[in-house]
């Protein structure tokens, strides 16, 4: 006779049932849980250790290409234009400088709605310093023409080109340009550094830098020193910081700073700039012959289309 499972028996399997389930549900959580925390903390690891070997960098060459393309471009169309007017009206080449100063100053209302909205890294604050500077040389040099237009009708072009290079927005606006400038070959320096360990991230122009000296300086360092030089003299000038640059190589090399006893890169610089010595593209004819070796990155006006 077939025994038969009583109730106490039943209950007892049961509980022993859904407690054997608990447990293994209990240690399959256990596990996700345990997974969970260990990948956490493998993330967490990977980015201190991606920041602390520089993986994760600030200044990568990606942000340089895109800050020349949606800021300095168009700052540059603009001044290029400007040089183009401003020798038109000095030579009386323009006979309604108020219709061309308008132009102007819409020119540089269109590219500063070019250059507004370009988003840059909270990592970079160099260019996003330099974008705020070149924004707001774009706006002095609007005001500035603007100013221009209406005193057209007063006074000679040649008179009028004078007053607004005394104009307070116009020296502002010069101002920017050049701390703007400053600071994008700040922010190449700082690539060049993160690439090549040897370039130092920061260097700031001494009081007086010896001509020996700057020999053995590299091109992203003495690059950054010219933008220097040019904003102390709160100079607009057509050519660009390495352009003065292998002049000034060109110029010691040539052994000519030595023939005039010349012992400072600052002397040399005066001269050049005060001889009108220096023109864009002074640095891509001498570059195969100076500057082979050097570090840059891969911007336009470092690399020209026929190279």
């Amino acid at each position: 006779m077939e025994k038969r499972i009583t109730r106490t028996e039943m209950l007892f399997s049961l509980g022993f049932l859904f407690m054997l389930i608990f447990a293994v549900g209990a240690f399959f959580y256990g596990i996700k849980v345990g997974s969970d925390k260990t990948e956490a903390k493998l993330v967490q690891f990977k980015v201190h250790l991606s920041s602390k070997n520089g993986i994760v960098t600030a200044y990568q060459q990606q942000d340089l290409v895109s800050f020349y393309h949606t800021v300095f471009l168009p700052y540059r169309e603009f001044q290029a234009e400007w040089f183009q007017t401003i020798h038109k009206m000095s030579s009386g080449q323009i006979n309604d400088p108020a219709s061309s100063l308008k132009e102007l100053s819409s020119l540089a209302d269109q590219k500063y709605s070019e250059a507004e909205h370009a988003p840059f890294s909270k990592a970079s604050p160099l260019l996003e310093q330099a974008q705020l500077q070149l924004l707001k040389c774009l706006k002095m040099f609007s005001d500035a023409s603007k100013r221009g237009a209406v005193s057209s009708n007063d006074m000679s072009s040649s008179d009028l080109v004078k007053a607004i290079e005394k104009d307070a927005y116009y020296l502002e606006g010069v101002k920017q340009a050049m701390a703007g400038q400053q600071s994008y070959y700040y922010a190449m320096l700082k690539w060049s550094s993160s690439v090549n360990p040897n370039i130092p991230d920061q260097y700031t122009s001494p009081a007086v830098l010896d001509i020996q000296k700057w020999k053995t300086l590299q091109l992203s360092v003495k690059n950054k020193l010219m933008a220097d030089q040019l904003n102390a003299r709160k100079q607009l000038a057509a050519f660009y910081p390495q352009d003065l640059v292998s002049r000034v190589d060109e110029f010691i090399n040539s052994g000519q700073a030595s023939s005039m006893k010349m012992k400072t890169v600052d002397a040399v610089v005066d001269l050049l700039i005060s001889t009108d010595a220096v023109r864009a593209g002074d640095f891509n004819d001498s570059k195969a012959k100076l500057y082979e070796k050097e570090l840059l990155p891969q911007l336009p006006f470092f690399y020209p289309p026929n190279e």
